[in-house]
């Protein structure tokens, strides 16, 4: 007697994700935003934001020096730039690029710039992958760490977790597999250890406005934040628990969670267990507004579609609207995945200057 195959696209229950896409209803979420009035809002906020605090996990305040050490000083003309690194928590350390503009009046209003996934921070401050310094912008960075200093911001751009020089060295390894991705494996450890990649590099960016709130040539009252697609969801999440951060430009990320991070394949950096518990990527504006939110998005990106940026917005809208605030600045321009900087430039200097 021949077996009988089961084809899972004609019965969708033998498919394992159909059964987890039928539990998937962010209005029933327990912290869905649905406060009706600025109060019921503001005490969402509090008991949101710590409940992503402890998701997101290593969120722990720890006592730790951050003894800061200049490793070099490079002057590019009309700005220097200062490669600095921090210790952000036990055994880890952390490289910056702190932009500061020559001339003019200090401190100056200072933007935290996060890179996306690529060859790590040198891409967003003007270094190729060798370390060689370039002249013009590549890529779809577009140094756009030099274009904010050269409207006049100081510019603070971490290396951040699993890119550049902070990914996994896998040398260890001899049982002859594949290495995993950098990503993946720190992904993985955090998962196991009950946190994610996300609360390490929300954990690295509080600490860098830490130090940044030591230096005298930053104003920190006037702190704002930008980065695209890794880099955009750091900017979301730091932006949501870090309320010094005063201003926000998320470029290449802010969609629903539904049509992009869950809808195909994405990097593991951007998962993070039990987050269903917030609704979808427009709650967790909530923890961001009223402050001032610019969205970045290419009309052709096939990895955050316009359309569920454009109604991701739409929703993002009613929640600013509860908070007397918005709505929600957009550039949505012709192109795909990369920075505009079109209207984010000069939304970050009006917000913040």
């Amino acid at each position: 007697m021949t077996s009988q195959l089961l084809n899972p696209t004609q019965q969708p229950a033998l498919q394992p994700a159909h059964g987890l896409w039928q539990q998937y209803n962010p209005a029933d979420a327990p912290f869905a935003f649905r406060a009706r009035s600025r109060p019921e809002a503001e005490v969402w906020q509090t008991e949101a934001r710590a409940a992503l605090a402890a998701t997101l996990g290593f969120q722990e305040s720890l006592p730790l020096p951050l003894n800061p050490q200049v490793i070099e000083r490079v002057d590019r003309g009309d700005f220097i730039r200062e490669k600095i690194l921090l210790h952000t928590a036990p055994d880890v350390a952390m490289p910056v690029y702190l932009l500061l503009p020559k001339g003019g009046d200090q401190p100056r209003a200072t933007v935290l710039a996060f890179a996306g996934h690529g060859y790590g921070v040198k891409d967003i401050v003007g270094l190729w992958e060798d370390g060689s310094e370039r002249e013009k912008p590549d890529g779809y960075h577009a140094d756009f760490a030099i274009a904010l200093c050269r409207r006049g911001f100081a510019v603070a751009a971490p290396e951040i977790a699993c890119f550049g020089e902070r990914q996994s060295d896998f040398s260890h390894l001899t049982t002859g597999q594949s290495a995993p991705t950098s990503c993946t494996h720190a992904a993985m450890l955090a998962f196991h250890l009950g946190g994610s990649v996300a609360g390490m590099r929300v954990r690295d960016g509080r600490r860098l406005v830490d130090y940044l709130e030591t230096r005298p040539d930053c104003d920190t009252a006037r702190l704002g934040a930008m980065g695209i697609s890794g880099g955009g969801m750091h900017t979301l999440f730091s932006t949501a628990i870090d309320t010094r951060i005063k201003a926000a430009v998320i470029s290449g990320y802010f969609s629903t969670f539904q049509h992009s991070i869950l809808a195909m394949h994405h990097c593991a950096c951007n998962f993070v267990p039990g987050l269903a518990q917030f609704g979808e990527m427009y709650d967790l504006a909530g923890l961001l507004a009223p402050r001032p939110l610019l969205v970045e998005a290419g009309t052709h990106d096939p990895i955050f579609p316009i359309d569920a940026v454009r109604a991701s917005v739409q929703r993002a809208d009613q929640v600013y609207s509860v908070f007397g605030a918005g709505p929600v600045e957009t550039d949505y321009f012709e192109g795909r995945h990369r920075i505009s900087g079109q209207r984010a430039y000069n939304f970050l200097a009006k917000m913040l200057h």
